[in-house]
């Protein structure tokens, strides 16, 4: 049994190599504990590490409610933020351990078909899952059937509901959703959809139980959770800390600027966060009086020599290029936000009336989507005309800004690709 104050958790035993199933049940081995794995699930606390942090109880229990012979299991491996590696790390280091979790969800909601979906632009990781459910096919063990899906990767596409539209239907676009919890669909049946990170949380609460979970993090917020950690870094890295660690611990854990401009919290649609904030706890509750969450488990740290609206200028157009562009402000709002910061970072006439375009555009889109997809751009281009507003200063009047001195970028960022190549199903 692995002690309760231990780290890691769900990378425990990742060695650069996948755990065979062998490994897996060895390093794992099942501990005795009372009640069911329902009653643990609950008693645990866990809530998703795919960004909207609901309560993984709640979502099983909703979709084990409803009557129906076709239930269906999902595990959400996309991993469609560019900045984001954790997916990559834990699929390439236990596959077996995300099964253990999906294989415990489906049997609580009694689904009879598991899909577990990995971009097929990550053939490396699509073979660690393909072998992983390949060693377990072999058992020929009652249960669910697992089955391997290969999506296209896109920044929607891993959208939950995207993400059941193309197992449903064969096309990646999200769907327009009034409210949550929302029943997802495919054909006729209820969908329960985690993304990879939770289903080894609940494989972990199966195998050891809420209280040993329960060891780590804090009573609001507990466990541990996964981090990927980039920009003024001295490489990318994927690190597992106890929720509640303060961001200046994690951020000199992965070997982070300590004294950067602001950090990028929660991913591409996330919010940026001034340098003064380190000492902040890595919890939502935390988080959230200064407007931040966890989210999907990204920090992309900007040091002082960059120009942080340059940073959120790159964002904002690669994310208008990834938009579904299904609805208006897909469409047309996105890209022309990003076009409002070109033309700050660079410089065009009349920037003033620009910039108060920019606000009112933000304030114009937001909550008007289709999905929240256009949601997140804006409040992430808000947090930056807050966190940057030194930056901002110096654009609006032509000088130079701490970014005018270097041409390096800090935030990753993929190519843009073009629209009539753009692959949806």
């Amino acid at each position: 049994m692995i002690p309760a104050n231990t780290l890691p958790r769900v990378l425990h035993g990742a060695s650069g190599r996948p755990l065979t199933l062998e490994q897996h049940e060895e390093a794992f081995a099942m501990t005795a504990r009372p009640g069911t794995v329902m009653d643990q699930l609950e008693a645990s606390g866990l809530t998703g590490r795919g960004g909207a942090a609901f309560p993984t109880y709640r979502k099983a229990a909703l979709i084990r409610s409803q009557r129906s012979h076709h239930k269906y299991m999902v595990v959400n491996a996309m991993e469609g933020e560019p900045a984001a590696h954790k997916d990559q790390t834990l699929l390439s280091s236990n596959p077996h351990l995300v099964l253990d979790g999906a294989e415990f969800l489906a049997s609580i909601i009694g689904a009879k078909n598991i899909a577990i979906c990995v971009a097929r632009d990550n053939p490396m990781v699509v073979h660690h899952v393909e072998r992983a459910i390949h060693e377990r096919d072999r058992r020929s063990q009652r249960g669910a059937k697992l089955e391997l899906h290969a999506p296209p990767w896109r920044y929607v596409a891993g959208e939950e509901s995207a993400l059941v539209h193309w197992l449903d239907d064969n096309e990646s676009l999200p769907q327009y959703r009034p409210g949550r919890p929302h029943i997802m669909r495919i054909g006729n049946g209820p969908v329960l959809v985690d993304n990879a990170e939770t289903c080894a949380n609940v494989g972990l609460i199966g195998r050891f139980g809420a209280e040993w979970f329960r060891g780590l993090g804090t009573q609001e917020s507990p466990g541990s959770t996964l981090v990927s950690l980039s920009g003024a870094v001295n490489r990318p890295t994927v690190l597992e800390v106890p929720l509640g660690t303060s961001l200046r611990s994690i951020l000199s854990a992965g070997g982070a600027d300590l004294d950067p401009q602001a950090i990028l919290t929660g991913g591409y649609g996330g919010l940026w966060l001034s340098g003064d904030h380190l000492d902040t706890p890595y919890t939502n509750q935390a988080l959230g009086p200064i407007g931040a969450t966890v989210g999907a488990g990204i920090l992309v740290v900007i040091p002082k020599e960059a120009c942080g609206l340059v940073e959120t200028q790159r964002i904002a157009r690669w994310m208008a290029n990834e938009s579904a562009r299904q609805c208006g402000p897909c469409a047309f709002g996105l890209p022309a936000i990003a076009e409002d910061l070109s033309q700050l970072t660079h410089g065009s006439r009349n920037l003033p009336a620009v910039y108060e375009r920019l606000v009112e555009r933000c304030g114009v889109i937001e909550g008007r989507g289709a999905c929240r997809h256009p949601d997140g751009v804006t409040r992430m281009v808000k947090s930056a005309l807050k966190v940057f507003e030194h930056d901002i200063e110096n654009h609006l009047r032509a000088a130079p800004c701490a970014g005018s001195r270097s041409s390096q970028h800090w935030v990753p960022m993929p190519a843009l690709e073009p629209e009539d190549e753009m692959v949806w199903e």
